[in-house]
Formats: structure tokens, sequence, C-alpha cells
């Protein structure tokens, strides 16, 4: 088979071009507009599908470059924790702890979920694991690397088990999880609190000021904060390493952003969000369009009836656990619902898919603040550790070591 190996340059053209596709299709189809589908994701399945057709019947294999994605995170994640003042915190307080005990709950669910599928079309306990939490909450790189471990204990075929649960999860998340989200807000009548137009994830005061009146002494400025704080973000993660302690990039960035802004915030200085606002969204909407549209779909292979199986279970699980026992215990308010979104979205799919998920359906409904705050502080501080412990504990049970 030949491959052809594109450039970040050549892959950033092609996710632009996916990005645009996927904006008018959504403008001009009544349908993906009502279902409130993001227009990263429907751009990005379309040329995901396009590859995997290329590949099936010319032999061909078009592989995009990774670097700028992992830059295009990192960059998002900075610019919300740009906006994220220690004074705006207190909105958590009791629904952020809702929403991390709910979280536990959905991991324990998925996990048991993905072991019945499993034991239910006689493979090992442990390929339920892989399908569960790891691939769901988790994602593909909380998959691959528990598939590496699985692999060296004697699962032969993890990685590719893995990859297919979580290459199905993402997409599948990323369809339901506005959908679902724009269903709750109109079948009980919500109405968004805020009125003027502002960060939809910030915290403080909204800010409504027409773009093209953005000096560009403020955009520099912004851009230098974003770099800075990436940058900060790095050389921790590194001294991390040194140190012994693995975290992810995305959440060191973002600290270092929460720092800057709160540093920012004690001296008296104030940060202009509007310009990193924008910065925040083609980030996250380029790096979304990017990640969906590398996606393998062949890795489905013949694991598919099981996969499609337990995927149909765990969007019905963790659908209901955010309708009915997060919505109710939020309050059952807009903010409560536009939460569920950014639940649905780190719980089928990963962290970006919930974020797009909520601005598709704030950008319609309009700004919940507390809700992206909500959702970032436990998708981004709680859910990666939480799922790491819960898989931990399930693998000391007696069933995961029988042969």
């Amino acid at each position: 088979m030949k491959s052809i190996s594109l450039n970040d340059l050549e892959t950033l053209v092609i996710a632009l071009v996916a990005l645009i596709l996927g904006t008018n299709l959504t403008k001009r189809v009544a349908w993906l507009g009502n279902l409130n589908v993001p227009s990263p994701v429907v751009g990005g399945v379309i040329v995901s599908v396009l590859i995997a057709v290329v590949r099936r019947y010319f032999d061909v294999e078009i592989l995009f470059a990774s670097k700028l994605t992992d830059v295009l995170l990192l960059v998002f994640f900075t610019t919300v924790g740009l906006s994220a003042k220690l004074s705006a915190l207190k909105a958590g307080g009791k629904p952020l702890v809702i929403l991390c005990v709910v979280t536990v709950l959905l991991i324990v669910l998925q996990n048991i979920t993905g072991v019945a599928v499993a034991l239910g079309f006689g493979a090992h306990p442990a390929y339920g694991l892989l399908i569960g939490s790891i691939s769901f909450v988790g994602g593909p790189g909380t998959a691959a690397a528990w598939a590496k471990e699985a692999q060296a204990g004697g699962l032969e075929r993890a990685p590719e088990i893995a990859l297919a649960g979580a290459t199905l999860a993402v997409i599948v998340g990323a369809l339901v999880s506005g959908p679902i989200t724009g269903w709750i807000v109109a079948r009980n009548g919500l109405k968004s609190g805020g009125a003027a137009r502002q960060a939809p994830w910030a915290g403080g005061e909204p800010e409504e000021r027409p773009e093209s009146s953005i000096p560009m002494e403020e955009v520099f400025r912004s851009f230098l904060f974003i770099t800075a704080s990436v940058l900060i973000g790095m050389s921790f993660n590194s001294w991390a390493r040194g140190a012994g302690l693995v975290l992810p990039g995305f959440l060191t960035a973002m600290l270092a952003g929460v720092l800057i802004t709160n540093v920012a915030d004690l001296v008296g200085k104030k940060i202009d969000f509007a310009p990193i606002e924008r910065d925040g969204e083609f980030a996250l909407q380029t790096f979304l369009v990017m990640f969906l549209m590398s996606l393998k779909l062949w890795t489905l292979g013949g694991a598919v009836v099981p996969l499609v199986v337990n995927v149909a279970l765990q969007v019905a699980v963790t659908a209901s656990i955010a309708y009915f026992v997060l919505f109710r215990l939020l309050g059952r308010d807009y903010d409560a619902a536009i939460t569920v979104g950014g639940f649905l979205g780190f719980g089928l799919s990963s962290m970006t898919v919930g974020m797009a998920s909520m601005d598709k359906v704030a950008s319609r409904y309009g700004p919940s603040p507390k809700a992206f705050l909500l959702v970032t502080l436990a998708g981004s501080f709680f859910v990666d550790l939480a799922n790491a412990f819960a898989v931990k504990g399930f693998l000391l049970l007696p069933m995961f070591h029988a042969k």
C-alpha cells in the first residue's frame, strides 16, 4: 500500500477546508443545525470517511501531520486558563462536587457495561475495560496508553480493540452530545441568564464590543499571554517529568494561564479577553476538525458488532446519568443543561468535543459561563485522575487475573 504523508501546512489547509465545509453544511442543512452538531465534527467526519474510501478502493493511505494539533490543544486550554480567575471559582462549590461525584459514577458504570459486553461475546473482561471508560472518558490517547500495558500482559488484540473503541467513541460522542444538550434546553424551555456577548467559559462580567474595534496592541498582548503560558506550562511539565510526575501538557499550559491571569488580577492589570476568546475558538475548532479527520475508521475491523453494541449501551448509560441524575442534581436550569453538554462530551468522546458541543448550544441559546467553568475544572483537573484510579481498582478484581 502506498502512503502519502502530508506536512503540517498541508494538513492545516485541508482542515480549514473541512471546517468551512462543515460550517456551510450546518447552516444550509436544517437538521444539522437543529441537532446542534458542531461544524468541526461535520467537516472532520466527512474527511475521515473520504480517507477511508481512498484507502479501501485506491490502496493509498493518507497520513496527516500531528504536531500542529498538539499546539492548538495547548493554545485552547491556555485561553481557558487565562479566563479562569480564582474569584470566579466560587461559582463552582457544591455544583462542582456534584459533577465530580457523578463523573466517578459514570466511570464505574461505563466499565461495568464494557465488561458485560466483553463477557457476553466470550472475550476476556479486560477488553471490556478497554472499551469502557478507557475509550469513552479517557479517549484515544488514554486508550493507546492502556492498550500497550494490556498487550504486554497477554492481550494480543488490545491495541486494535482499544483504538477501534476509542475511534467509535469519539465519532458517536461528537455526534450525540450537542443534539442531546439542545433537546434538553428546548424540552424544558430553558433560557440563558446572560444578555451580552462574552467568552462562554470566562469568569467575570460580560463585555460587549465589536470585534473590529479590538486594537492590534491588544491582539499582540493576548498572543504574548498565550505564548508565555504555553512556554511556562512546557517548562513546568519538563520539570515534573524529571521529578517522576507525568502530567498532561494541556493541563500545565492551562495552569500557567490561570497563574498569569490571577497574578495580573492581583496587581490590578486587566487582561482583555476579547482577542483571547477568538484565539480560543479558532484553536478549539481547528484542533477538533484535524483530530477527527485523522481518525482511522478501518481499525474497526471484525470487532464491529460488539463495538457497536457497546457504544449503543454506553450512550444509553451516559445519557441516562446525564439527564436523570446530573441535570436534576444541578437544579434543572439552563446552566445545568449546558453542563450536561460538556459532561456528555468528555464522558463519551473528549474534553474538546464537550467544549465544542457546549459552545454550539450556547451560541444558539445564550452564554453559560458557570457551565464552562464547571466542565473545565472537572474535565481537566479531575476526570483523568479519577479514571486512572477506577481502572486500577477494577484490575485488582480476581476476574481480571483469570486465564
